[in-house]
Parts: C-alpha cells; sequence; structure tokens
C-alpha cells in the first residue's frame, strides 16, 4: 500500500519522469500553455509555479550572487536556458504583485482512445495578445460539453428520434411513388 507516499508515478521508472517533468515544465515556460493529461499537469503544476516564486524572490532581493545561484538552478532544472532567462526577464515580473497561483487547469474531456481526461495548463495573466487563444479554450470546452448533452440525450430517449424520423419519411415517399402512377394513368 502506497500509504502517505508523496507524488504521482505516472507509470514511469524514476528517470524518465525526472525528464517528463523537466520537458513538460520547460514548454509551458517557452509556450505559456500546454495540453496534457489531467495527471500530469497536477505533477508539473506545484514545481512550475515554486520556480517562478524563486525568480521573484531572487529578483526582489536584489542580491547579485543570490541571482546567479536561482539562475543556475533553474537552467539546470529546465532544458533550455533561454526559457530560464525567460523566467526571470519576464514571467517574474509579470507575477511581481501576484501572491501565487500562476498557473490555470481548462479540462477538456476525455481522449480518444484511452479515455484519459485531457486539460489545457496554462499561465494565467497572460499578454493581450493570446485573447485569441483563450477563446480556443472556451470553444473547445463548450463543445466538448455540446457533444456529451448530445451522448447523454441520445441515451436517454433511443427510440423516440429514429422512430420519428422514420414515421414522416415512409408516408412522403408512398405519396411521390404513386403520384407518377396517377400522372401516367391519366
Amino acid at each position: 500500500m502506497r500509504h502517505k507516499v508523496f507524488g504521482k508515478k505516472l507509470g514511469r521508472s524514476t528517470g524518465q519522469r525526472n525528464a517528463l517533468r523537466r520537458t513538460m515544465i520547460t514548454q509551458l515556460f517557452q509556450h505559456e500553455r500546454i495540453t496534457t493529461t489531467h495527471a500530469k499537469a497536477q505533477s508539473i503544476r506545484g514545481a512550475a509555479e515554486h520556480m517562478i516564486t524563486q525568480a521573484k524572490r531572487g529578483l526582489a532581493e536584489g542580491d547579485a550572487a543570490r541571482l546567479v545561484y536561482l539562475r543556475r538552478l533553474l537552467i539546470g532544472r529546465l532544458d533550455n536556458p533561454i526559457v530560464a532567462k525567460k523566467v526571470f526577464e519576464v514571467l517574474a515580473p509579470r507575477y511581481a504583485g501576484r501572491p501565487g497561483g500562476y498557473t490555470r487547469i481548462y479540462k477538456l474531456g476525455p481522449r480518444k482512445g484511452d479515455n484519459a481526461e485531457m486539460v489545457v495548463l496554462e499561465l494565467v495573466d497572460r499578454e493581450a495578445g493570446d485573447a485569441a487563444a483563450s477563446n480556443v479554450v472556451t470553444r473547445t470546452t463548450s463543445r466538448t460539453r455540446n457533444l456529451l448533452g448530445r451522448l447523454r440525450a441520445g441515451r436517454q430517449r433511443p427510440g423516440t428520434t429514429d422512430s420519428a424520423a422514420s414515421t414522416p419519411s415512409a408516408p412522403a415517399s408512398d405519396a411521390s411513388a404513386s403520384a407518377p402512377a396517377d400522372g401516367a394513368s391519366s
């Protein structure tokens, strides 16, 4: 039993989990939005927010030695040193007045194939140019809900939609078949 064991294994070995975490956090900081499974998003969310908090604290202190230490720490934990530079120069100043909660999770619904719960993990207070991207999430989420609603409605009354559709079409086809026969006999 795994009582009080911290973290999720995600079906991977320790090295694979560390590589997955490193890659996903790097992609989150680089693109400021990623689509992934709910379990993976929850597993990297805290680490990503902690990195932003450390960068904020380093900038607030103003100690040059501490700032170099934190930059090197982030470079070691991320795949790309340019992304670590972005955390210090763009993201930390952006969230300087925000006391935590730098990420948001939108649920998208189940993935086809394995039915895994898919989510969009994004950084909050993104730039104004990304408003159209936020609209994509709203449209995708509402589209998924509409689809699920139609599927549920179809399960509740399976006979009513089929019988109603077949009843009007049958007399119409009989009437159209008999009309040419009457015209031909006259």
